[in-house]
């Protein structure tokens, strides 16, 4: 979490002038969406992006279906 808010900061946050908070929490957003879940790897999930990740974990999981016996338990 620390590397994340570290490159947060060096990457965005410390080069940009935010007019008020709506603008600062739109351009934080799409750097986090475009940029940092699609580009940057991580050892721990497999040297994956967390997109890449997110997309094999609904990939799998898409093969099963929740038992209807089950679904209201």
């Amino acid at each position: 979490m620390e590397s994340f808010h570290d490159s947060l900061k060096k990457e965005e946050v410390n080069l940009v002038i935010y007019y008020d908070y709506d603008a600062a929490r739109l351009t934080i957003f799409e750097y986090i969406e475009s940029w940092y879940n699609r580009k940057i790897i991580y050892s721990r999930i497999g040297y994956l992006t967390p997109q890449q990740y997110e997309d094999s974990i609904k990939k799998t999981a898409s093969h099963y279906r929740l038992c209807p016996c089950r679904a209201h338990k």
